[in-house]
Parts: C-alpha cells; structure tokens; sequence
C-alpha cells in the first residue's frame, strides 16, 4: 500500500488492485476514510471534520495526479509522490 502524499498528520494511500470505483485511502490517526477521486464524495470510513476539510481541499487540486496513481496502483506498480498540502 503505498503512500503517495503526507500533510498534517494525514496520509494518502492507495491500494493495489482494487475495485472500483477509482479511490484513495486517507489516514490520520486512528481514522481512515475512502474517498471516491472524481466526486470526492466520501465512500466509506471517517475523519475528524478539520482533517476531512484538508483532504478535500487537498484532493480537488491533485485529482489528475489521483487518477493517475490509482491506474499504476490497479495495475500493480508504484504511484509518484504528490505533493502536500501547503
């Protein structure tokens, strides 16, 4: 499961060879929430209101880059970093 970015104590992952539809994992704490790329709609899990703002925000400037590491990590293969939320 690798991680493709880390801000604020929150960390994205993804996972390899998942089910659609196109998602990343987002960690903080003992939190996680799942989050679908292209509505940033929250599919599954929790986080704190403030750590879920940031996510969003985060994930609305990068979902190109989303799409992008969720394709090689479907494929089996390591997504590039991305950059934190500044």
């Amino acid at each position: 499961m690798p991680c493709v970015s880390r801000f604020f104590g929150i960390a994205i992952y993804f996972y390899f060879n998942e089910h659609s539809p196109p998602h990343f994992h987002a960690l903080y704490g003992e939190s996680e929430a799942v989050y679908e790329i292209r509505t940033l709609k929250l599919y599954a899990g929790d986080l704190p209101r403030r750590a879920h703002n940031m996510v969003l925000e985060w994930a609305d400037q990068h979902r190109e880059e989303l799409m992008n590491c969720w394709n090689i990590s479907r494929d089996g293969g390591t997504p590039k970093q991305i950059a934190p939320l500044a």
